[in-house]
């Protein structure tokens, strides 16, 4: 695993690209992308929360392709929970069979459950570490304040 700084957004089309995200939907079946790089992806990709509000119904709150190189990366059970270290840790699993089946060689994930979730980087870190590869990356936002 490696780690970088920056905007996630700057690496569309250059890299597969992961959004951190929950498994509530809405009345109309819409994933819910309250903050953080998920609600950013609507900006990109406007009917993200349809797709992966049918995606949650269907196959339920796991690690999503989305298609357009992005990925899902579920780290809580809903927009109002706190992150769950288990659900990371099941993530990233799940990303890393997702990534060698697809033949993935370029992965940029957030720092999962950090920055708006509230959790540290020292005890994500970790968790990730025992699934990523060199072939994944985790960035962190230059202004993110997720306690190096």
């Amino acid at each position: 695993m490696r780690e970088l700084r920056g905007n996630l957004w700057d690496h569309l089309g250059q890299a597969v690209l992961v959004i951190t995200t929950n498994g509530q939907v809405d009345r109309q079946g819409r994933a819910i992308l309250g903050r953080g790089c998920a609600r950013q992806a609507l900006a990109y990709f406007p009917d993200l929360a349809e797709h992966l509000g049918r995606l949650l119904r269907a196959r339920g709150l796991q690690v999503h392709d989305l298609g357009n190189g992005l990925v899902s990366f579920p780290v809580e059970e809903t927009p109002w929970s706190r992150p769950d270290p288990r659900l990371i840790a099941r993530s990233a699993a799940q990303l890393r069979v997702l990534a060698d089946r697809q033949g993935w060689q370029k992965i940029i994930v957030p720092r999962p459950g950090c920055g708006g979730g509230g959790l540290s980087w020292q005890e994500v870190k970790p968790l990730l570490l025992a699934h990523f590869d060199e072939r994944f990356w985790v960035i962190a936002a230059l202004e993110e304040a997720c306690g190096d």
